[in-house]
């Protein structure tokens, strides 16, 4: 008798329990991956190109030493232009010392 009722307690088909998700769990994995690319800045005919990869969301390594050596007019007239850009549209810019600039969407800041 104390067999028989210690098997149906142990022989229960017990359906599996789902827990809820603690909330904030998904705040550390990204939604979207991030894109960074690296792309040659070749004079003020980029700044479109770029301004376009930026609002969607991509970080940039743009190689400044050809177009800085070539051309140091148009050099200057194209940096100027993306710093207007970037403070129109609150993107974080900054030259690195390899020959360099790097340019992050709203989302992203650089650590100076």
């Amino acid at each position: 008798m104390v067999f028989g009722s210690l098997k149906k307690m142990f022989s229960r088909d017990k359906e599996p329990v789902e827990l809820p998700m603690e909330e904030g769990a998904d705040e550390e994995q990204p939604k979207d991956k991030i894109v960074v690319r690296i792309e040659n800045l070749t004079g003020v005919n980029d700044v479109e190109r770029i301004e376009r990869l930026v609002k969607q969301g991509h970080i940039l390594f743009l190689k400044i030493a050809q177009l800085q050596k070539r051309d140091l007019g148009q050099f200057k007239q194209t940096i100027q232009m993306l710093k207007r850009r970037s403070m129109q549209h609150s993107w974080d810019l900054v030259g690195i010392e390899e020959g360099y600039i790097v340019i992050t969407p709203k989302f992203a800041k650089i650590a100076r």
